[in-house]
């Protein structure tokens, strides 16, 4: 058995970074703290009240993040931390081998680019994630790996859904906890044009995003409601026919709750993943934001796209059993086990060993 563990988990959220990073740490940690050891949280969590209270609700300490190297192994000391969780794009990419040095487990949760980590074991939970030059025996990749929370694991259906058709298709929007790029707008206007009857919910993380639904008229048949973030969004997504979302975390929430979904790029570190999850038919692609919000032709040949695959996935129950079927079987629910699995190995074991195979990129 492994003696209790002490672990700090690093990383930030806020209006324009997001909680996705968050999310996924808070998922982990639940794994952590369901095994009986400790985890507290460094970094900030600026003006998003759902954020903060995430972490109240479980009784994980917050401190302030730390920004560089020396600060960070400082910290590790005083909090007598065995392992350290690093998710951040900004953080100096140093800390990490600065971390090892001092005897800390360091585990870095990627997208595509280590940054030039030096970090015992890296994370990288997207569809086929591979690196060059290979990180053998130090990375978790793929679709073994998604870190979901409590509240999505236990909302999991025991089989993929059947194709059930619906007059008035229960569609759900929402592109993360603060929808820092505004695609709530943009896609709720491509889902009316339509012309689809649909009862539409939206999550609305800023008020200014409320202000812009507001003035929207939906057609014929179709509702529109904007809703504040919310602890019951797991449950949302398992009773909408169809959820639309952007490719980030999120598509391995609705991937393990085998909910058809469309997905939009919203930001650059997401294409990658993005495509490849078009193109393995797990999700419909919507395309990528900036050019569904272009003027001119080609936005307009953008939003004309756009509006024909969502037309598609409403008018076919078919389609959107395909969708979940495919989703439910790519996701299963259990990555975080299969990453604290390994972290803990490293505590028992010593960071230094490496062990082959560790890699299960799908």
């Amino acid at each position: 058995m492994v003696r209790p563990v002490r672990v700090g988990m690093r990383c930030d959220a806020g209006p324009v970074r997001g909680v996705g990073h968050l999310v996924r740490c808070l998922a982990l940690a639940e794994e952590f703290l369901a095994r009986g050891h400790t985890v507290e949280f460094f970094g900030t969590v600026e003006g998003l009240d759902w954020a903060a209270r995430q972490l109240a609700d479980r009784g994980i300490a917050r401190h302030p993040g730390p920004q560089h190297p020396a600060e960070l192994v400082a910290v590790a000391a005083r909090h007598r931390l065995d392992v350290m969780v690093l998710d951040s794009y900004e953080l100096d990419p140093a800390s990490s081998g600065a971390l090892r040095a001092a005897g800390v487990v360091t585990l870095a949760i990627v997208d595509g680019d280590t940054r030039g980590q030096d970090a015992d074991l890296y994370l990288d939970q997207n569809l086929g994630a591979a690196y060059d030059p290979p990180l053998p025996g130090r990375l978790l990749a793929g679709t073994a790996y998604p870190l979901l929370r409590d509240t999505v694991r236990a909302a999991r259906p025991a089989a993929p859904r059947a194709a059930v058709p619906a007059d008035r298709p229960r569609v759900l929007a929402f592109f993360g906890g603060t929808d820092a790029f505004g695609a709530a707008p943009v896609l709720t206007r491509l889902l009316l044009a339509t012309g689809c009857p649909m009862e539409l919910t939206v999550v609305v993380g800023r008020p200014d995003v409320a202000g812009e639904l507001a003035a929207l008229a939906p057609g014929p048949g179709q509702t529109l409601r904007a809703v504040g973030p919310t602890d019951e969004l797991p449950t949302m997504i398992t009773v909408a026919d169809l959820v639309v979302s952007a490719a980030g975390t999120a598509t391995w929430e609705l991937c393990c709750l085998g909910t058809p979904a469309g997905l939009v790029c919203v930001v650059d570190n997401q294409r990658e993943s993005y495509h490849r999850v078009v193109a393995e038919g797990i999700v419909a692609g919507l395309g990528e934001l900036p050019a569904l919000a272009a003027a001119g032709p080609a936005g307009e040949a953008a939003r004309a796209d756009a509006v024909g695959t969502l037309r598609a996935l409403l008018t076919s129950p078919q389609r959107r059993a395909e969708l979940a079927a495919r989703a439910w079987s790519t996701v299963d629910g259990q990555g975080r086990a299969r990453v604290a699995d390994a972290v803990l190995a490293l505590v028992t074991t010593g960071p230094d060993t490496v062990r082959p195979g560790l890699s299960a990129s799908r």
